[in-house]
């Protein structure tokens, strides 16, 4: 049973981009932040990274997603590493992500986590919200909305998360619970990171383009990116999510073009299909607070503020680790379910009604 009041909960991510396992740690009681403590970073090997997309797009009992535990080993790795905490958010790696059809699954066995660290883990966040009807994505926003109100907004802002998916989550602080009708909006904005990063390592053996140096270089060839847009996901209304690989035509779309241009074109996508999703906010929001891997990517950076005319700034900007928030959203979201509070509602996922997913494991007794 979790302690009352506020406690340390510990969260680990592993994104999309398949570059490693992010972990912090923040003090909350579910509700409201309180503070942020400690963080590290487990970047996975070449080898890791490999058996990790040769599973994507599989389903359990695949020789492919079996063979790929290397995501309980890097997360024991990193996450004993950690003391004085009293309980963690494990979210696993998304392999394969189909809310209409199949379902959702991300890999890793948060009992053989809470076994090996002997604490109480929540996992397998997105199971309960897909089973009522919910897409299972965007997960972080209700932790969003605890980080409006922590950074005193008093008027709508969003934040952009820009992984190898990009999702957006429009708050309005004005309210006093996530849950409630009209606090928030969010949905997958298309792809971000990943076709570019795909481009890098096929092309030229790279994990990603650095700054967006090769971006930078290019041409954007506008009839791709218009032909892009008139994909089907872009007419959906939110809530709405995407699987990681359901753009992979933009590879074949940018296959006869130079290095360079096949970047800056990439990148163009993944700008529009944001302006593209800022059409179905209520409101236009007064600051794009940008967390992932793309807020480092000043080409990217550059053609999200020219293209919107709210400002757009890193979420260091106001203070917040961009590194580490979806990993500190799984720690908060562990808190809310350990407590039995929701963690998605029908304007975060579509699910039917507000509900708490996630599985509670703890340590074997004796």
């Amino acid at each position: 049973m979790l302690k009352a009041g506020a406690v340390k909960a510990l969260g680990a991510m592993s994104g999309t981009s398949l570059d490693g396992v992010d972990a912090a740690v923040i003090e909350t009681d579910g509700t409201e932040i309180l503070s942020f403590g400690e963080a590290a970073f487990r970047p996975y090997t070449t080898e890791e990274t490999a058996i990790l997309r040769a599973a994507l797009g599989k389903w359990q009992g695949d020789a492919l997603v079996a063979a790929a535990e290397v995501v309980e080993t890097a997360h024991c790795e990193i996450l004993e590493g950690f003391a004085d905490v009293d309980l963690i958010g494990f979210h696993g790696q998304t392999v394969a992500h189909e809310p209409r059809g199949r379902g959702t699954l991300q890999i890793g066995d948060g009992g053989l986590l809470a076994a090996a660290l002997e604490k109480p883990v929540v996992w397998d966040f997105r199971s309960a919200d897909v089973k009522l009807g919910g897409e299972g994505a965007p997960l972080a926003p209700f932790y969003h909305f605890a980080l409006a109100k922590f950074i005193g907004a008093t008027e709508p802002v969003a934040f952009l998360n820009l992984g190898g998916v990009g999702n957006i989550t429009w708050v309005d602080p004005d309210y006093d619970e996530p849950e409630e009708e009209g606090a928030l909006l969010s949905f997958d904005t298309g792809p971000a990171n990943a076709p570019v990063n795909d481009l890098m390592t096929a092309r030229l053996g790279l994990s990603h383009d650095e700054d967006g140096a090769l971006a930078a270089q290019g041409n954007v060839d506008d009839d791709i990116v218009a032909n892009f847009l008139e994909h089907r996901y872009f007419y959906r209304l939110p809530p709405k999510s995407l699987d990681r690989d359901q753009f992979k035509g933009l590879s074949d779309a940018v296959a006869d073009l130079s290095d360079a241009d096949a970047a800056a074109t990439l990148t163009a996508c993944s700008v529009m299909a944001v302006v593209q999703g800022l059409q179905y906010c209520p409101t236009e929001p007064t600051k794009m607070l940008v967390c992932g891997g793309g807020r480092k990517n000043a080409t990217l950076m550059k053609m999200l503020q020219a293209a919107m005319d709210c400002e757009v700034l890193p979420v260091e900007d106001v203070g917040l680790d961009g590194d580490m928030l979806e990993a500190q959203a799984f720690a908060y979201l562990a808190v809310r379910v350990a407590r039995g509070l929701p963690t998605s509602c029908p304007s975060t996922t579509g699910v039917k009604a507000a509900v708490g997913g996630g599985t509670v494991s703890t340590p074997p007794k004796g």
